[in-house]
């Protein structure tokens, strides 16, 4: 990926990542998983993985992702906006595995979603379930 999030998370938030996230109903879109230093992000009704992230240590303490690939097969994923996967990345780490509120990125990936063709009028609420399978006040 040639844009990378640049977060630093907190020692704490990587033990949090590093245990992962399971979807635990069909709502749920996401399932995350870390080996080591990678993490990988994949959708949780087909399996497919959309995002591998490496993380490395801060000097100041933390991590942040210091690599990352992003699925190109349009038959596997659809998106191809450097700018989208940045944010999607970010934004699965933090609302469905950290469980943050993360409204600033929400709003960015509406923001976003809203330029694609046939999605200009779609809401916030239907934008978010889709892409990450949570509620707009989740």
């Amino acid at each position: 990926m040639p844009q990378l999030p640049q977060r630093i998370w907190s020692d704490e938030d990587w033990e949090r990542i590093q245990r992962g996230y399971a979807a635990r109903d069909m709502d749920e879109k996401w399932n995350v998983f870390a080996e080591g230093e990678v993490v990988f992000l994949h959708r949780s009704w087909t399996g497919r993985g959309v995002f591998e992230a490496t993380f490395a240590p801060v000097h100041e303490g933390g991590r942040r992702i210091a690599r990352a690939v992003v699925e190109r097969d349009p038959k596997r994923y659809r998106n191809s906006d450097d700018d989208y996967d940045c944010l999607m990345l970010e934004l699965v780490i933090s609302a469905v595995v950290l469980g943050e509120p993360a409204q600033d990125l929400r709003a960015k990936m509406v923001e976003l979603t809203r330029r694609e063709p046939g999605a200009a009028d779609a809401s916030a609420g239907v934008i978010q379930h889709s892409a990450l399978g949570l509620r707009s006040d989740s």
